[in-house]
Parts: structure tokens; C-alpha cells; sequence
């Protein structure tokens, strides 16, 4: 019998960040829009855990993604893993979420990942522990969904488990389903820009102005 909250599903996308470009902010609100999520919460890492250090410190890429959501309501920043000093692991993430002073047990959270960091979930921290704390929403390219077949044999199990057709269903449990969904493929990384931006190319239509502005004032991404 589905546990029916009665509140709103909120969104959770967490990341590097180093820097914000306009494919992180697509794939938030498509899925704002895809999921029908009241709000879309922002969180990037302060020491990410499963890669090198990020080029910009925690504070330029907050100020960054600060920067980014400016002026849409429905997205929101989370500033407690920036200012960190401890790695950022989204279950402890998630575990700081779900406290009573923040969101408590009762609300939807939908964790929003893309399709490639869903086939490599079973390197994150108590990655099994994730689907206690929040549904994973998957983006995928139009006409290339999930290969369950080729996830590894853990997480295909997981995601057979839990995955639901609607997104309706998100709305009727705090936690622990599986959605995916097609999202507007935009071939841009945080890799792309940052060698644009060392060699001294434009990264103009890949990152919003405002983001821009700020790299171009600061220029914490040109070589010294």
C-alpha cells in the first residue's frame, strides 16, 4: 500500500560543479518539469570523494552555481557541503537532509543523477543506504534509456526492484523507487569548458553570462 505524504516532492542535484554550465541547469529543470517537483535543491560539494580536486575552490563554485539559478524559483542552494572541510558523500548528504530541522522522513526527495553516474553507482559511499533516504531519478538521451541488462549485477537488481512507470508514484513514498526519464541531450562537460578556458577560447552559450562574468573577473580557471 503506497505511504501517500501529501507533500511535494523536492528535488536533490548535488555535484562538482567546477563550473556550473547550462547542461546541469537543463537537466534541473526538465526534471522539475518531468516530475512535477516543487523545488530543486542545489548542493555542491565541498571535497567531492570520487574524483581529483576540483580546479575552483568550494566557494567559487558555490558563488558560481549561486550565480546560475538567480532569478528561478523553483531552484534552490544548499551552501552546508561547500563550506565542509569533510569529503561529501550524497548518503550522509541525504542523512543531513532528512533530519527534522531540514525536511524530516515524510517528504518526497528525489535525487537527480544522469545516466552515467547511475551505472557507477556502486562506488558511492553506502550506496545501498541511498534508496532509505530518497527516490533516484535517472536523465537519460532521448531513444537511449537505461540497459538494465548492462548495469552491474548489484544495482540492476535494485533498479528491477524499484523502478516505477510514472512519475506520479514519486509523490507516494518518501523514498526507495527508481525513475528514468529522457532529457534534451546537450553535449557539454565541466571538462569541454575548463580546456576552452585554459587555452583562451570562448565558452560563450555553454555557461550562462552571468557565470562567465564571474570566471572572466577572477580568472581562477587561466593558467598562471
Amino acid at each position: 500500500m503506497p505511504d501517500n505524504t501529501g507533500l511535494a516532492a523536492h528535488g536533490i542535484f548535488g555535484g562538482t560543479f567546477d563550473p556550473v554550465h547550462l547542461g546541469h541547469l537543463r537537466l534541473a529543470e526538465e526534471a522539475a518539469e518531468s516530475l512535477g517537483l516543487e523545488c530543486v535543491r542545489w548542493i555542491p560539494a565541498g571535497q567531492p570523494a570520487l574524483r581529483e580536486s576540483p580546479r575552483a575552490s568550494a566557494e567559487q563554485r558555490l558563488e558560481m552555481v549561486r550565480l546560475a539559478i538567480a532569478g528561478n524559483p523553483r531552484f534552490a542552494l544548499d551552501t552546508a557541503e561547500a563550506e565542509s572541510a569533510q569529503p561529501s558523500y550524497t548518503v550522509p548528504t541525504l542523512e543531513r537532509l532528512r533530519r527534522p530541522e531540514h525536511y524530516g522522513m515524510r517528504r518526497p526527495l528525489v535525487l537527480l543523477v544522469g545516466a552515467d553516474a547511475f551505472t557507477n553507482m556502486v562506488a558511492w559511499h553506502r550506496w545501498e543506504s541511498l534508496f532509505d533516504l530518497a527516490h533516484v531519478a535517472v536523465a537519460h538521451r532521448p531513444g537511449f534509456p537505461v540497459d538494465v541488462a548492462g548495469l552491474p549485477p548489484p544495482l540492476a537488481a535494485v533498479c528491477r526492484e524499484r523502478h516505477c512507470a510514472s512519475p506520479a508514484a514519486l509523490k507516494e513514498a518518501p523514498a526507495g523507487r527508481v525513475f528514468t526519464f529522457a532529457m534534451t541531450p546537450l553535449a557539454v562537460s565541466s571538462t569541454q569548458i575548463r580546456q576552452l578556458l585554459c587555452h583562451g577560447l570562448s565558452p560563450r552559450y555553454l555557461l550562462p553570462e552571468a557565470v562567465i562574468a564571474y570566471i572572466q573577473n577572477t580568472s581562477f580557471y587561466t593558467p598562471s
